[in-house]
């Protein structure tokens, strides 16, 4: 699986005939390529070039009398094969923001829709525009509605342009994005289950916590997220997601059934390898109306404690039940159900 969109980076000194010759010529003979000035002026004394591939393919090259930079979806000529890579946090400012420009006017003209949606495409930028990844993770929040049912597509991604908003995770972008996938495949169950990692992230937020995610723990195995309170002394609780798939996707004919066996999964590997101290969410925001129904009625148990059932909705509303003494605080992000 490709990687996240990121840099190369050359130490080398670069000019127009060596970017023709080392550049130019071995893309259009393989590809089919035209090079031409970008379409935004860096700042800070660089000089760039895009190169356009007859196969919808971008690359973008950044350089001054030092170095050079860089990025593009499509083949590596082999000039550039043993350079070190960076993303976009890790490359000078100037280059970075020119980049981005570039990209973010490339993909809104491509994909219109995410003009009204624009932290979701900075956020996703590195996956909207890798090499395998671009179609599979564009159609996600396209037609999909970023994995909700019974909501249009605009109200899915609404939720989460005002989730990615509040800047929470712009340093994880790069842990985060690169969840969604870089797969050429569409997978629309992983995809969704992704994106429940985002929406316990805000929920943690709303509720008063900060949130690191990807902790590692002594077993070998990352937990999802730590979570801290600004106003309590402590090492900060641990907390782990799981998206159980609704029933109209799996062999488990109830919503009940598919709650129960989702949650069974996690708790008879991950967390029981950990040996407790971790709480475990449970998101079926998967679920249509009728399926959660179903399940706030019945509030079935998830064989581990402590524990949340909840489903959020692209309003913002989140409803839950919790199973034992949950130590987090959600009084502020859930209605108890």
């Amino acid at each position: 699986m490709a990687r996240p969109l990121r840099f190369r980076h050359s130490p080398q000194s670069w000019n127009l005939d060596r970017l023709h010759r080392d550049l130019l010529r071995p893309l259009d003979d393989g590809l089919g390529a035209r090079c031409s000035r970008p379409w935004y002026r860096p700042a800070g004394g660089y000089d760039a070039r895009r190169f356009d591939m007859d196969n919808g393919d971008t690359a973008l090259f950044v350089w001054d009398d030092d170095e050079a930079y860089w990025l593009g979806n499509t083949e590596t000529p082999s000039a550039l094969w043993q350079t070190e890579k960076y993303t976009f946090d890790e490359v000078p400012y100037p280059v970075a923001r020119w980049a981005q420009r570039e990209l973010l006017a490339e993909l809104r003209e491509a994909e219109p829709w995410l003009a009204d949606h624009p932290h979701l495409a900075w956020f996703f930028l590195p996956v909207f525009c890798s090499k395998d990844g671009s179609d599979s993770t564009r159609e996600f929040f396209r037609d999909h509605a970023a994995g909700f049912p019974d909501a249009t597509r605009e109200e899915g991604r609404t939720f989460y342009e005002s989730v990615l908003r509040s800047g929470v995770l712009d340093e994880y972008r790069y842990v985060m994005a690169s969840k969604l996938g870089t797969s050429e495949r569409f997978d629309h169950v992983r995809m969704s289950a992704t994106m429940s990692e985002f929406t316990v992230a805000h929920l943690l937020t709303e509720a008063g916590y900060a949130i690191t995610p990807e902790i590692e723990v002594t077993t070998g195995h990352s937990i999802d997220f730590r979570a801290d309170r600004p106003d309590v002394n402590g090492e900060g609780l641990l907390v782990e997601v799981t998206r159980p798939l609704p029933p109209t996707r799996r062999a488990a004919n109830t919503a009940v059934a598919a709650v129960r066996e989702t949650a069974e999964t996690k708790t008879t590997g991950q967390l029981r390898e950990h040996g407790g101290g971790v709480t475990l969410l449970v998101d079926c925001s998967s679920f249509r109306d009728d399926e959660w129904a179903q399940v706030k009625g019945e509030q079935p148990g998830v064989r581990h404690r402590p524990a949340a059932v909840f489903r959020a909705r692209p309003s913002g509303r989140i409803e839950a039940y919790s199973k034992g003494s949950l130590p987090l605080d959600l009084d502020r992000a859930v209605t108890w159900v």
